[in-house]
């Protein structure tokens, strides 16, 4: 099983699939990566030889922040945000959706579980 940057890679998936597992590395960076290092997309991840995960490996630490490192620096990012109060600090702030959702229905994900507010009661004669 191959060890990358704190993550194990699926041993049963394709190159390209497996490097998708670490936090950072999306399908065109894990091409980049696997046509730099001369392994072909298609090889599974448990064929790769240990030179392969060390030139891999390499290549990683070198050109691209990714798991802690990446997590914090957006986490810092969003941080900055809230604290200059510009208006996406502030949805954050809020949790509500921060690239112009609408939020009359929808918007689950970051409002959370609906909650019921009752109607007021019309007043009897």
């Amino acid at each position: 099983m191959a060890r990358i940057s704190g993550v194990d890679l699926p041993k049963n998936k394709r190159g390209v699939i497996g490097l998708t597992y670490i936090y950072g590395i999306g399908r065109s960076r894990a091409k980049e990566i696997l046509a730099e290092a001369e392994i072909s997309e298609d090889t599974k991840v448990h064929q790769w030889t240990d030179d392969n995960i060390k030139e891999i490996v390499r290549i990683i630490q070198t050109e691209f922040k990714v798991e802690g490192e990446l997590r914090s620096e957006v986490q810092l990012n969003i941080k900055r945000l809230m604290d200059i109060a510009s208006y996406r600090g502030l949805r954050h702030r809020k949790g509500l959706p921060t690239r112009g959702q609408r939020t009359r229905t929808n918007a689950r994900t970051r409002k959370g579980r609906k909650k019921t507010v009752a109607n007021k009661k019309k007043a009897t004669k």
